[in-house]
């Protein structure tokens, strides 16, 4: 019998992502504190906060296999986070164009009924190009891109300002990092629609 999959995560983006892998889910998303604490790596909290989403998620939903998830974009050592208003996002890009950006993609998978606990962090390095202001001003305005980390949705008109991608994964940067998902819910025992073939 397939174990009941919950998706600890309003982001429609990451729903978007999950029902790639045709696997019946439904969504409970907890509310946390996301402040990153003194002296914590970029990678240690994205998992820490991946993992309080899915413990959190996981005391309202018994016997299910919870997926939490976590992302924060790094420059220069400095946090860049969602922009709070349409002109801190354009700063943000101002500050991004021309340079390299590390995503990184916090993932948590909790059983339930085993108590098995599976964390990770996939990265993503994103190089911007050198757009004028004009073109970022344009970009903003059509895609208003205000909920994400670094104010760049890659899966819409975003791959416009970006020059290059590297990731192990194609969909970490967008908030899911689904090949190694994959494994996670495999490892736990979930019957991927794939799982049969070698």
């Amino acid at each position: 019998m397939q174990r009941r999959i919950v998706l600890a995560s309003s982001s429609r983006y990451r729903q978007e992502l999950l029902e790639r892998l045709q696997l019946p889910f439904v969504i409970e998303a907890p509310a946390v504190d996301e402040t990153q604490l003194p002296g914590e790596s970029h990678r240690q909290t994205t998992e820490r906060l991946a993992l309080l989403k899915a413990n959190t998620a996981a005391q309202r939903q018994p016997g299910a296999i919870v997926i939490g998830a976590d992302q924060l974009a790094e420059l220069d050592g400095s946090t860049i986070g969602k922009p709070t208003s349409p002109a801190a996002a354009r700063e943000q890009l101002l500050m991004m164009r021309g340079r390299t950006v590390r995503f990184h993609s916090g993932l948590a998978v909790v059983d339930t009924i085993g108590g098995q606990r599976i964390v990770d962090c996939v990265d993503t390095d994103v190089t911007f190009r050198r757009l004028s202001e004009q073109a970022i001003d344009t970009y903003l305005r059509l895609d208003q891109p205000y909920d994400c980390a670094g104010s760049a949705k890659i899966e819409g008109l975003g791959i416009c300002l970006v020059e290059s991608v590297r990731s192990d994964d194609p969909t970490a940067l967008i908030g899911l990092p689904l090949i190694r998902l994959t494994s996670m819910l495999a490892a736990l025992g979930v019957v991927l629609p794939l799982s049969g073939l070698s």
